[in-house]
């Protein structure tokens, strides 16, 4: 009986040996597993928010780098609108007396000065009008001459004075009649002394010629268009403007634009008229703008531009604008971290990290969010959520690619 206590209090001491030592495994096993978690939780959390590329990798995208600069960068209201002139420089020519088209001079695209003859038309009307002319003259330098005569024997008495108010009155009546047919020839161009039945077509302005609606022996009527002139040196712009801006624009503000179907080059002009009333179509008001004299060789009224209305200036911190990504309703950039460069999981077990295979060094990059401003001449203004290092290298070329291996190839927005 005694023996079978001592077995039992044998074995009650080698638990009592022992389980301490049971609970302390116990603890470091928890403690590692925890632990482990930690870490990757940790790294979870880090791949979110950076992306590492093998250095064959950054040569192969193209990645580029630069600094965040201070640029003058203005703020602007973008609209659309198109290129015309004045009415005073665009002229539709038409004739004041019906007639067959006899010849045409110009070409569309010609430039013609003021004054030049496009076109003569054939009318034998304007035969009378210049035999009415030469007559009422002939009958003038008679009457002239009768009036002098009645006029002497008035003032001597020799004559009554009636007859001299009959001549006098008869030489108003013939001036009256010469001036009348003088005017209409002049306003046809014609020669009040000459003797043709042809009515040259004049241009009244200097510019190229648009259309011509006539052909050679055609019969042209009084009121309808026959040549098109534009004068494109005081060409303008056209924008129409919404409501909401209307309180910013003023002026002398300067404009850039760019034609809408040929957007390789920036055109610049300045404000210098605001109407008073709204487009009863799309509610906008337009907004006219002169453009630089020597910006409108090439360009044709009716041309469709969008432009930036330049609202103020102001220095600011910019990055290029493709070095900004938007995730969602967020913008971001890369920023590469500065000695942070490591060797792959297939070069860590060797002993010395120096001696690693040639491209496979991986270089990191960080994702920090930033808030864009004004954009201008192809910078953005930024203000950074975060502190990032003075004169840090932010990813400016490849920004895009970064952000697609960051989220694992998913959707994404540039």
């Amino acid at each position: 009986m005694k023996n079978i206590i001592v077995n039992n209090n044998s074995n009650s001491i080698r638990l009592k040996v022992y389980f301490p030592l049971l609970v302390s495994c116990f603890l470091l096993l928890a403690s590692c597993q925890d632990k482990k978690v930690e870490e990757e939780d940790h790294d979870e959390e880090k791949s979110k928010t950076e992306v590492a590329l093998t250095e064959n990798q950054y040569k192969t995208v193209g990645i580029e780098t630069g600094f965040v600069e201070e640029r003058n960068l203005n703020t602007v209201i973008k609209a659309n609108g198109y290129t015309t002139v004045p009415p005073q420089n665009m002229a539709n020519i038409s004739t004041l007396i019906s007639g067959v088209v006899k010849d045409i001079f110009v070409l569309e695209g010609t430039f013609v000065n003021k004054g030049k003859v496009l076109a003569t038309l054939q009318n034998l009307d304007v035969v009378e009008m210049q035999e009415d002319y030469k007559s009422a003259m002939a009958n003038i330098e008679y009457l002239q001459l009768e009036y002098n005569r009645q006029k002497t024997l008035s003032d001597e008495n020799v004559n009554p004075r009636k007859v001299f108010q009959e001549v006098k009155s008869k030489l108003a009546v013939e001036r009256a009649r010469a001036q009348a047919a003088k005017t209409k020839l002049q306003a046809l161009h014609v020669n009040p002394n000459g003797g043709s039945s042809l009515v040259p077509i004049v241009a009244p302005i200097s510019g190229y010629v648009g259309k011509i609606n006539i052909s050679k022996g055609a019969y042209a009527e009084t009121g309808i268009p026959l040549f098109e002139v534009v004068d494109n040196t005081q060409m303008h712009l056209d924008l129409n403007v919404y409501e909401k801006d209307l309180g910013t624009i003023a002026i002398g503000q300067e404009v850039d634009f760019v034609l809408t179907n040929q957007s390789n080059k920036t055109i610049k002009g300045k404000i210098f008229g605001i109407n008073k009333s709204f487009s009863n179509e799309s509610k906008t008001v337009a907004v006219h703008a002169k453009i630089n004299q020597s910006d409108t060789k090439d360009l044709i009224s009716g041309m469709y531009v969008s432009a930036n209305i330049n609202i103020n200036n102001a220095t600011v911190p910019a990055l290029p604008k493709d070095a900004i990504v938007k995730d969602g309703d967020k913008y971001y950039v890369f920023v590469k971290e500065k000695g942070h460069q490591e060797t792959d999981k297939h070069s860590e077990k060797k002993e010395d990290a120096s001696t690693t295979e040639e491209g496979h060094h991986e270089i990191h990059f960080k994702v920090i969010e930033v808030v864009p401003g004004t954009t201008d001449m192809g910078y953005t203004e930024v203000k950074f959520v975060s502190i990032i290092p003075e004169k840090a290298e932010i990813v400016t070329k490849g920004a895009f690619y970064l952000l697609s291996t960051m989220k694992g190839g998913g959707e994404h927005e540039h």
